[in-house]
C-alpha cells in the first residue's frame, strides 16, 4: 500500500473528517441502536457507517505511520 500512499496523500487522509450531517445521522442511529429501536434498514445503514469509519481509521493509522517514518528519516 505504501507505494500509492505518498506523503501528500497521507496528509490528506489524516485530515479527513466526517461531514456534520453524517455525524448527526450516526449519532441518531447509535441512540436508536442503544435503545433497541433500529429497523432492519437502519441497522444495515448503521453497520455500513461503522464499517466505513473503521476502514478510514485504518487508512489514517497507516498514513500517520508513513508520515512518522518519512519525518524520522
Amino acid at each position: 500500500m505504501n507505494r500509492c500512499l505518498t506523503p501528500e496523500v497521507a496528509r490528506q487522509l489524516v485530515g479527513l473528517e466526517a461531514d456534520p450531517d453524517i455525524v448527526e445521522r450516526l449519532e441518531t442511529l447509535a441512540e436508536r441502536s442503544t435503545e433497541g429501536e433500529l429497523t432492519t434498514e437502519e441497522r444495515a445503514e448503521y453497520e455500513t457507517y461503522v464499517w466505513a469509519m473503521d476502514f478510514v481509521a485504518i487508512l489514517q493509522a497507516q498514513a500517520r505511520a508513513l508520515l512518522a517514518d518519512s519525518n524520522g528519516t
